[in-house]
């Protein structure tokens, strides 16, 4: 199994990791405590990289792969660092057949960065969404809460440049 390591080096505090290690003390005991865990854990480092489900699994004293698959299932945890800005290109029915496939190709081109990466500098994070309910609007992206609709290629770069 070969893990994906984030562009961003893991930079998790003591504190951080204290207040994981308290959260785990207080439910590992508990049925079920490892999705509430991972959710506390994604809650305090923002992701889940090795390093954090490595504290999970040695403190649960549960297999490694044991936790790296429960993350890796769902969609609600992520192993990779979100930027600064985090941009979301819908590539929902609508949106796809308006052209946001090649929206979202520029901008892995732009930003140097694959499906889920993070940029070297930590400013933008890339990812598709399925739908945003924007529907008329379509093709659309988020950047935060930032909407943008009726895009195309070539408004790629005037949207970086706000954020730049």
């Amino acid at each position: 199994m070969a893990l994906k390591t984030s562009a961003v080096p893991f930079a998790g505090t003591a504190e951080q990791e204290a207040r994981l290690k308290e959260i785990i003390a207080e439910h590992k005991d508990d049925p079920g405590a490892l999705m509430p865990i991972l959710q506390k854990a994604q809650e305090i480092y923002g992701y889940l990289p090795i390093e954090v489900q490595t504290i999970i699994a040695e403190e649960m004293d549960i297999p490694l792969e044991k936790v790296y698959g429960v993350v890796t299932f769902y969609a609600q945890f992520t192993t990779n660092p979100k930027g600064k800005y985090k941009i979301s290109v819908c590539l929902g029915t609508a949106c796809y057949v308006k052209g946001s496939g090649d929206i979202y190709n520029k901008l892995q081109e732009r930003l140097g960065v694959e499906s889920g990466g993070i940029t070297p500098d930590g400013k933008f994070s890339l990812d598709a969404c399925r739908c945003i309910g924007a529907c008329g609007l379509a093709p659309v992206l988020t950047v935060n809460e930032d909407v943008y609709g009726r895009l195309t290629v070539d408004d790629v770069d005037k949207i970086l440049a706000k954020y730049n």
